[in-house]
This record gives C-alpha cells, structure tokens and sequence, in this order.
C-alpha cells in the first residue's frame, strides 16, 4: 500500500516545535505534525475559579480552549462567535485537552492558580485534537519552568509528560498519524493520550461503519506507543530548548511553515 504523502505505516508526518510564538503568554509553541499547524498557548492567572472558591477546593485549576481558525480548512469555517455557541465538535475537543492534562499536573502544587490553554489551529490536515494535546503539554511545561525560575512555586506540579497521537485503518492496513486523506477514507480511527511512560491517559477507538478485530486493536496501540515515544523526545528537546530561546521572529515562523 502507498500512503498519499509516500510515509510507512509505522511513520509519523514530520514533527517540528516552534516555542515562545506568543510573547504575552506565560508559555507557547507552534506544534506542526506535517501539514497540520496549531499555536498552543499557556497563560497562568493568579486565581481561581469562582467554583473552586465556593466550594473550597485546594490548589489550582487548569482548563483548555480550542478554536480552528476560519482560514485553516479548504472551505472558511465560520467562526463560532457567529452562531451564538461553541459547536459539539470543539466542545468535545476542548474538553478532552483539559482533562488529558490535567492528568499530569498536580493541581495541589500549582497553588491558587488557573492556567489556561489556547490551542488555535491555523491549519488542518488531520490529528489537530493530538497535535493541541501534544503542543499545549509543551507550552504548559515552559509556562511552569518561568514560575520555577520566578521562584513562585516550591515544587514542580507537573508528573509527566503526555502526548496524543492517532492511528487507523486505512486501505485495510493499520498505519501511525492519519493526515486528512486518509482520516477522511480511514474505515477505523482512534486517538490514542498517552505519558512519557506509555500509561493511557485516554484511547478514543472507533469503526467508520466498520468494524475491527483484536489483532487491528493491538497494532494501533503498538504504533501510538511507537509514535508517543518518539514525540516525547522532541517535546523535552522543544521545552529546554524554549529557556535559552528568545521570543520567535518571523523567520522562525517562516522555517516552521516550510518556507
């Protein structure tokens, strides 16, 4: 079987981190698997949600937004705002960023403190939920290493590193970082999170009016350890990086795009 952009089954698109892309966050990267190119921001807030308070919950609190830019599919995506609501889609996005990271931050340590997390795709060509999963653990990490150094914190509160990466049937071969022809011909997708260890986070599996068999099962899950490990390399690569690095100029940006 060939791949449309020539790749193994068992080979990532090329994965590149871009950090400190927005100087007024506490910490950001532009994550790019391929085509697909999203800007994660963290921004820490010296407080917590009116909830938290109320209800006298330790520690901190950490939440995630996710937006695709209209520009970022072949045809304009109309922006949220225009509708009146945010669609199940993003919701449903969202809602797993916040939690796969909140599954490696210990809360309690953060202190009374909110970090937000923007991921806003500026482009989409498949895996834009593992690439804002993977990029926002980046931004968070740099984040919480300038509160370290700011001595704002004691204890470092994050437990691990996490990554996402996705895997599917595609052509009846499983194969590792569906980019979007083959997300959108694949008979089976899922979406593996995963820590730096290989402990599940999450595994989101399902059949596009298809079924799957065990021994298919056990080959996603193969590859998305494959895959978890090899981004795990260049996520800490990407954080140690950021702290030597200034702020990211426009022929950063511009390397990152393939330009």
């Amino acid at each position: 079987m060939n791949r449309p952009d020539g790749r193994q089954n068992d080979e990532m698109r090329e994965l590149t981190f871009t950090p400190n892309v927005a100087p007024h966050a506490s910490g950001s990267v532009l994550v790019s698997f391929g085509n697909t190119r999203v800007i994660c921001a963290a921004t820490i807030e010296e407080s917590v949600p009116g909830w938290m308070r109320y209800q006298k919950v330790e520690g901190g609190w950490l939440t995630a937004e996710y937006s695709m830019l209209p520009y970022s599919t072949h045809d304009r995506k109309r922006r949220d705002i225009s509708s009146g609501k945010l669609d199940g889609r993003s919701s449903e996005i969202q809602r797993l960023i916040g939690r796969s990271l909140r599954a490696v931050v210990d809360l309690k340590k953060l202190g009374s403190r909110t970090i937000w997390l923007d991921c806003d795709v500026l482009q989409a060509d498949g895996g834009t939920r593992t690439a804002s999963i993977t990029g926002g653990c980046v931004a968070i990490s740099i984040a919480i290493n300038k509160l370290m150094s700011a001595g704002k914190l004691n204890d470092f509160p994050m437990k691990s590193l996490i990554a996402a990466i996705s895997c599917g049937v595609y052509e009846d071969e499983v194969v590792l970082d569906l980019n979007y022809p083959e997300d959108k011909a694949a008979t089976v997708d899922s979406n593996l999170v995963m820590t730096e260890n290989l402990s599940f986070v999450e595994m989101q599996m399902s059949g596009e009016e298809a079924t799957f068999t065990d021994e298919q099962m056990a080959q996603m899950i193969a590859l998305g350890k494959k895959g978890v490990s090899e981004i795990v390399v260049k996520q800490r690569e990407a954080i140690l990086a950021a702290d030597k690095a200034g702020p990211a100029d426009l022929q950063d940006l511009a390397a990152a795009f393939g330009r």
